[in-house]
C-alpha cells in the first residue's frame, strides 16, 4: 500500500508530495523559529494522513486538541491523570489502534516531561504481536530531549531523553515513526536529531542553526543565508520520502485550526482622549455603592488573658459524616477485589508505583491499605497468578521468598497448576507472569529457578514438559511448552 501526502507546491508551482509508508521508515525533523508554520505545517501532515495511519500527538501548548472533532482523535488532557493511568492509557491506545493528541498545557515542565516520557516508554515497550505503525508527532521536541541541563529536574530530564532516542533510534522496527518539530536544532540533542531523515526547514536567524539546518540539507555553508529569507509557511525539504534534492515547499491550507492563534491587529478604539480619560476616570454605580457603604467598626483589641483563655476553650470542630464502618471480613473482601481488578491490568510497571496505585484505590472505596510493601508484593502475586486465597499457601511463599520478586507470580502459577494436577502453563502463558514478551525470557527463568533447587523440569520424548516440586510431591500434567512456529519455505534464487 503506498499513500502520497500532498503538502502543498515548489516555487514553480508543482504539488510537493509525502511517501507516507516512506516516513514510516525514515521519519522527519521539521526545524523553524516560533512563528515560521512549524504547528500549521504538522497539522496538514497529520490531516493528510488522518484515515491512513494511527498516530500520537505529544502537544505541550494544547493546540491540536482540534483535531479529536474533526478527525475522531482521542484528546487526553494529562492534568487529570496519573502516571499509572497515562501508562494505562497508551497501552490501550496501542492495543486498539486508537489515535491520540496527549495535551500536557495543563502541566508544569517537569510533568510534562515525565508524562511524555511514561507514554512513549509504554508504546515502545508493546508486546511483538501490537507493533502495528504509529505517526507518533513531538512538537516542540527541544523541550523532551533537551541538548544540555536546564531549569526541569535531571530525573524528568533523563527519563524524557531516553523515551525520545528510543523513539528516534530504536522505535522503527516496533512500528513506531517519529516526527519531531523544534524551535532551534542547537538545543535539541544530536542523537535524537541524527536519527531522522526527512527535513523540512523553515525560517531561523541564528549562525548556529542555519550552519545545521544546511549541513542535514547537503547545502554549502555559503547557501545558508538564504534559510533566513524563508517566509512564514515556506520550508526547504529534503530526504527519501520528499525529494532527493533540496526544493523549496510552500505549505497548503489545513481543515482544523488551533486554539491559539497568531496575533492580529485590531483596529484602535474611536473615542478621542478626552472620551477614553473619562472611561478611565469616572466611577461607576457599584464602585459608588462600595464607597457610600458604612465601613464595620473595628473590634477593640482583647486583653492577652481573654486571648489564652480563647485558645485553651477552642470552638467544637464541624460534625465531618463519619465513613462506613467495615468489618474486618468486608475490609479483606475490599482489598482483594482491588488486588484482583490490578491484576488483570498491565502490571509492567515498577511494583513501588503498583503499591502506591493500591493505596489510592483503597482509600477511594473507603478501606485503609493496611499491607507493607513486601506484604502487597506477596498479595499481588497471588492475585496475578490465580491463586484461591482461602487455601493455605504459606509453604510455597516461603519458599518463593529466596527468589526475585518480578519471579515470585510465575512460580506460584506453576505451583497452583502442580498443586491442582493441571497441565504445565506454557512458556507464553508464563511469559504474562513475569511481564515480558519474550517466552524465551519465559524458559530461562524456569532454569534459574531449578538451578535454585525449588523445582524439577522434565521433557519427555514427545517433547512435553511437567514441572515438580519436590518439596511438596506435587507435578503438573505434561504439556507442550511451545506452539510450533508455521514453517516459511524460502523463495528459491534461481541459480544452480
Amino acid at each position: 500500500m503506498t499513500a502520497k501526502i500532498d503538502m502543498g507546491f515548489d516555487g514553480a508551482g508543482r504539488a510537493v508530495e509525502i511517501d507516507l509508508e516512506e516516513l514510516l521508515a525514515t521519519r522527519l525533523l521539521v526545524q523553524g523559529n516560533s512563528g515560521s508554520g512549524k504547528s500549521h505545517l504538522l497539522r496538514r501532515l497529520l490531516e493528510g494522513s488522518a484515515g491512513l495511519v494511527q498516530q500520537v500527538v505529544i502537544d505541550p501548548e494544547g493546540d491540536f486538541v482540534s483535531l479529536a472533532d474533526a478527525f475522531n482523535h482521542i484528546a487526553v488532557d494529562a492534568a487529570h491523570y496519573s502516571l499509572i493511568e497515562i501508562e494505562r492509557l497508551a497501552a490501550r491506545a496501542r492495543e486498539h489502534r486508537a489515535s491520540v493528541v496527549l495535551n500536557l498545557e495543563g502541566l508544569e515542565a517537569d510533568d510534562q516531561l515525565r508524562c511524555a516520557a511514561a507514554f512513549l516508554a509504554t508504546l515502545f515497550e508493546a508486546p511483538r504481536e501490537q507493533w502495528f505503525p504509529i505517526l507518533v508527532v513531538v512538537d516542540e521536541a527541544q523541550l523532551f530531549a533537551p541538548a544540555a541541563a536546564g531549569e526541569v529536574g535531571e530525573e524528568a530530564r533523563r527519563a524524557s531523553l531516553g523515551a525520545m532516542t528510543n523513539l528516534m533510534c530504536r522505535g522503527r522496527k516496533r512500528g513506531l515513526a517519529g516526527v519531531i518539530a523544534t524551535q532551534r536544532l542547537a538545543k535539541l540533542a544530536k542523537n535524537v536529531a541524527a536519527e531522522a531523515s526527512n527535513f523540512l526547514m523553515g525560517r531561523t536567524f541564528l549562525d548556529i542553526d542555519m550552519a545545521r539546518a544546511a549541513d542535514l540539507l547537503g547545502m554549502e555553508r555559503k547557501q545558508a543565508d538564504q534559510i533566513r529569507d524563508l517566509t512564514r509557511g515556506e520550508f526547504l525539504a529534503l530526504g527519501p520520502a520528499i525529494s532527493r534534492r533540496p526544493i523549496s515547499v510552500r505549505i497548503g491550507s489545513v481543515a482544523t485550526s488551533a486554539r491559539n492563534v497568531s496575533p492580529k491587529l485590531m483596529p484602535l478604539p474611536t473615542a478621542d482622549a478626552d472620551g477614553l480619560r473619562e472611561r478611565l476616570f469616572t466611577v461607576d454605580a457599584q464602585e459608588t455603592l462600595a464607597l457610600t457603604m458604612p465601613v464595620p467598626p473595628v473590634p477593640p483589641v482583647p486583653p492577652m488573658a481573654s486571648l489564652m483563655q480563647s485558645a485553651v476553650t477552642a470552638p467544637a470542630p464541624l460534625a465531618v459524616p463519619d465513613m462506613p464502618e467495615l468489618d474486618e471480613a468486608e475490609q479483606a473482601a475490599v482489598r482483594r477485589a482491588v488486588l484482583a481488578e490490578m491484576a488483570l491490568e498491565d502490571a509492567r510497571v515498577p511494583l513501588p508505583q503498583l503499591y502506591q496505585d493500591y493505596q489510592v484505590r483503597c482509600r477511594m472505596r473507603g478501606v485503609a491499605a493496611n499491607e507493607t510493601l513486601d506484604g502487597f508484593r506477596r498479595q499481588f502475586a497471588i492475585a496475578r497468578a490465580g491463586l484461591d486465597p482461602d487455601e493455605d499457601w504459606d509453604d510455597v511463599l516461603a519458599l518463593g521468598e529466596t527468589l526475585p520478586e518480578d519471579m515470585l507470580a510465575p512460580f506460584l502459577g506453576v505451583a497452583r497448576a502442580a498443586r491442582a494436577e493441571e497441565e504445565c502453563p506454557d512458556n507464553e502463558a508464563l511469559a504474562v507472569l513475569y511481564q515480558t514478551a519474550s517466552p524465551s525470557r519465559a524458559r530461562r527463568m524456569l532454569e534459574f529457578i531449578e538451578e535454585k533447587g525449588l523445582i524439577v523440569v522434565r521433557v519427555d520424548l514427545t517433547g512435553k514438559r511437567s514441572i515438580s516440586f519436590p518439596h511438596f510431591g506435587w507435578t503438573t500434567l505434561p504439556a507442550i511448552p511451545e506452539q510450533p512456529k508455521p514453517h516459511v519455505a524460502r523463495r528459491s534464487s534461481g541459480r544452480r
